[in-house]
């Protein structure tokens, strides 16, 4: 017989965790890196099919996850860069009710 040479098997890279005491982990910083995970986030913990599954957690509630959109916040930075610079346009109280209707395609009587 001829000689067998040494294989090297190719796994996929598995990243272990040490379960310490009072079930503490460390999530590798590669893994934190790609989640974008900092201090102080959190996770949603499950058992799926035996497996412990972490999910990054948002905690603003639903129905405020509108204002940390990108195009809300967009708004907010250009409102505060305004103010900043001394404020914006200054309207009359006529002047903003008039253009409030106008921008809700209504007459401004109608706004009462």
């Amino acid at each position: 017989m001829g000689v067998i040479q040494n294989q090297v098997r190719r796994r996929p890279h598995l990243t272990t965790l040490a379960v310490r005491r009072k079930g503490v982990v460390t999530i590798p910083e590669a893994i934190r890196e790609e989640l974008d995970l900092r201090e102080g986030d959190h996770l949603v913990a499950t058992v799926e099919d035996g497996r412990l599954v972490l999910i990054p957690a948002s905690v603003i509630p639903d129905d405020q996850a509108w204002f940390w959109t990108p195009e809300w916040q967009t708004k907010e930075a250009e409102a505060d860069q305004e103010i900043a610079e001394g404020g914006g346009p200054v309207m009359s109280e006529d002047e903003f009710l008039a253009d409030l209707a106008d921008r809700a395609g209504i007459s401004p009587g109608e706004l009462a």
